[in-house]
């Protein structure tokens, strides 16, 4: 059930925005433009509190803590998922490279051993989702959502808080509708407001000009486990290729101490995807749960434009979603948001 998804969280923090970079972690997602002056990084940063602040406490109201939330659990000494109590400049994980080995060669291991944990371990979870773009060379702003993900069959449900407050998504990756080995599974959305909700629900394409208006990559590519995929596939082509460097750090997101990796070509080649990306592992969850990446500067001494961002907050692992959870008659899905 959707209603009382997520328990306000308002008590801890009356005015919260999720993942704006300076608000998740100041030296998180660099570089800020140069441009900005403090103060007009402040105003700005108070506008998009107060903007975030009545949308997302709307939604937030709605919803309830699931049953399980890993975070939560006294930590065990035996537990799987405890980060091991380390020194502040000492590094969690083994990411050490092997004389004679390729920079990269580390984090593959790490992120192919942390595909199979994923696997074994991770039936499903909900988090909130901030993700920016660059589309058609556009970037575009913050887009808030709260999602529900499930491994197998892949299902994803999102209700979006910013800036299309109310509009509602639903896949469901049913083997059985596939032919020829082709993907003809439909998305299940309804509009945010307007005429358009008025329409009722609507079945499209997920790859189709209207599923994807304002997304770089199809719901079908959605979630923790295929940006975990989708890093590996890249780390093994650039491990065929010098001009890479790796830097190792510790940061917070959200609150919760995470592994940051570094990865950097210096010369722009038509070989490397980007100039510089980055990746936050939870210490606790040994997942991902942020990823960001810059292309090259236009200019000597510009800033490196963003290309994508994207950060999961308040992650629940193994709530025990079932079939029932992604249907269209899933009480709370597709509803009335205001009257949630």
């Amino acid at each position: 059930m959707l209603n009382g998804w997520y328990r306000s969280e308002r008590k801890q923090s009356k005015y919260r925005i999720f993942c704006t970079p300076w608000v998740c972690d100041r030296n998180l997602f660099e570089p800020v433009p140069s441009a900005l002056t403090t103060s007009t990084m402040l105003a700005s940063a108070c506008i998009l509190v107060l903007i975030a602040t009545a949308a997302t406490s709307r939604a937030e109201d709605r919803f309830r803590q699931p049953v399980y939330r890993v975070a939560n659990q006294p930590e065990r000494a035996d537990s799987a998922t405890a980060a091991p109590k380390l020194a502040a400049d000492q590094p969690v994980f083994d990411l050490t490279q092997q004389p004679g080995e390729h920079p990269l060669a580390p984090v593959l291991r790490f992120a192919r051993k942390g595909l199979e944990d994923i696997d074994a371990n991770i039936q499903d979870y909900s988090c909130k989702v901030t993700k920016r773009e660059r589309i058609d060379g556009e970037l575009g702003g913050n887009q808030i959502m709260f999602v529900r993900v499930r491994h197998q069959p892949f299902s994803v449900y999102m209700f979006f808080v910013n800036p299309y407050y109310g509009r509602e998504v639903l896949y469901v990756d049913n083997p059985k509708n596939y032919e020829d080995g082709q993907n003809k599974n439909k998305i299940a959305a309804r509009a945010e407001k307007g005429l358009k909700r008025n329409l009722g629900i609507v079945h499209l394409d997920p790859t189709g000009h209207f599923a994807m208006d304002g997304q770089k990559y199809p719901i079908t590519k959605f979630g923790i486990r295929n940006l975990t995929a989708e890093l590996i596939e890249v780390a093994e082509q650039d491990v065929q290729y010098g001009e890479c460097t790796v830097k190792v750090g510790n940061a917070k997101i959200d609150g919760r101490p995470v592994t940051s990796i570094l990865v950097e070509h210096p010369v722009p080649r038509k070989n490397f995807r980007y100039h510089k990306a980055k990746i936050y592992i939870d210490n606790e969850l040994r997942i991902p749960v942020a990823y960001a990446s810059w292309m090259w500067p236009k200019q000597p001494g510009e800033d490196p434009p963003l290309e994508e961002q994207y950060i999961y907050t308040d992650i629940k692992i193994n709530n025990g979603f079932t079939d029932e959870t992604f249907t269209e008659q899933t009480p709370g899905i597709f509803g009335n948001p205001e009257d949630r």
